[in-house]
């Protein structure tokens, strides 16, 4: 694999008010459907460790106004994503994720690396994770997608926040279109942060688990992104300069 992806991820600038509306999953054809599976049984032959839940995949973003973004999606499972892959039968399925930024009260950004455990071995990235779509008949919304992100901080580095102290900081769309909805937390001292995680591993390590992430690092623009060293998410550059430009007047500007 390259040691980083091939283009960056786009932004999508002005964000904010996200709607999301669920509609039907696309039908595979008997060929897709057989080509998914062969691909599937080979990935979890590679990686025991890949788990076939269920995920919301994009169904497309519409701008209805200059601030409101409107994303429709429907529901998959994970092997899905693999379909994306193949040279005869490939579907376009982006996912939908979430992201923390956590900066710390010296301007600096909190990076994680991926465990080899992951589907994203060795990739630095932000806490986050894709998300998982609500019950039948239930709604998703940007307060679902909140909660998710609180869930990915204290599941991946051990900061424990409510829905309440995450702002909506900017969506991208980038690699096979995927879209990430990234959230911005208050600031906390990179010490406190390092601690946190310290136990969050010593705990899961306990308990026989492999933490999902094996390193964590601290940034403070995209210049350093290319320092980390190995793999990055497509998304980190420009929310890495997005930090550096704004910093923590972000949140500010977003509370008002």
């Amino acid at each position: 694999m390259p040691d980083q992806p091939q283009a960056p991820a786009e932004e999508l600038t002005g964000v904010r008010r996200l709607l999301l509306a669920e509609t039907d999953p696309p039908r595979l054809t008997d060929e897709q459907t057989a080509a998914m599976e062969r691909r599937w049984e080979a990935a979890v032959a590679a990686n025991p460790s890949l788990f076939d839940g269920p995920t919301v995949v994009c169904a497309g973003l519409e701008w209805k106004d200059s601030h409101t973004l409107l994303l429709t999606w429907y529901r998959a499972t994970y092997r899905l994503y693999l379909l994306r892959l193949d040279p005869v039968h490939a579907v376009s399925a982006p996912s939908v994720f979430v992201s923390v930024g956590q900066p710390t009260d010296d301007g600096r950004l909190l990076v994680g690396r991926m465990a080899s455990s992951t589907a994203h071995s060795g990739r630095w990235q932000l806490p986050g994770g894709t998300i998982e779509p609500p019950e039948a008949g239930a709604a998703l919304d940007l307060e679902c997608l909140r909660r998710h992100a609180v869930r990915e901080l204290a599941e991946e580095v051990g900061r424990e926040a409510v829905s309440e102290d995450l702002d909506l900081w900017t969506v991208t769309r980038g690699d096979k279109g995927n879209v990430g909805v990234h959230f911005r937390a208050p600031a906390c001292p990179a010490e406190a942060l390092t601690e946190q995680y310290t136990q969050l591993v010593a705990a899961e390590r306990t308990q026989g688990r492999t933490p999902e992430l094996d390193r964590l690092a601290f940034i403070g623009s995209d210049a350093d992104v290319a320092g980390l060293g190995g793999r990055y998410a497509d998304f980190l550059p420009v929310l890495a300069a997005r930090h550096a430009m704004n910093g923590t007047t972000d949140q500010a500007n977003l509370r008002r």
